[in-house]
């Protein structure tokens, strides 16, 4: 994991969350649940607003290196970016597809899971054997009392 606090990795997560929602769901479509970003709109120019999209997440990609993240976390990011890059591109439905797919968010998640899983609390230590240790105990004068008596 690169040098960085959990502090700090959590104000990345945070910004990062910000602009996954800026990205891919700022925009609510009236009278439905369902919200688009800033990437969909984008997305409507042909070619360059894809290319515009795809550089906008990269930006969640540098993030992740600077999180220390790991090799297969960043190449499932990359196919995320791609396929919503590709997608894009399709006539017509490669707009839906942008405001579907939601490759950021889909990104931003994998480094969530990732610096959780990274910064997982060590479980506590058992607990010190106190009954073992009053056995051995018993056990160490019973023994010891034995020879005594023998000697």
């Amino acid at each position: 994991m690169a040098n960085r606090s959990k502090a700090q990795q959590q104000a990345a997560l945070e910004r990062l969350e910000k602009f996954s929602r800026f990205t891919d769901s700022s925009i609510g479509i009236p009278f439905t649940k369902f919200q688009i970003g800033a990437e969909a709109i984008i997305g409507l120019v042909p070619i360059v607003g894809d290319a515009a999209g795809l550089v906008l997440g990269s930006y969640v990609l540098v993030e992740a290196q600077r999180a220390g993240a790991s090799k297969g976390v960043k190449l499932r990011m990359l196919r995320n970016m791609g396929i919503d890059f590709l997608g894009g591109l399709l006539p017509v439905v490669g707009d839906a597809f942008d405001a579907i797919y939601k490759a950021n968010t889909r990104n931003t998640q994998l480094l969530r899971n990732y610096l959780e899983k990274q910064l997982e609390v060590e479980p506590p230590p058992p607990p010190f054997p106190w009954w073992t240790l009053v056995w051995l105990t018993v056990l160490f004068a019973v023994i010891t009392g034995g020879l005594t008596l023998i000697l």
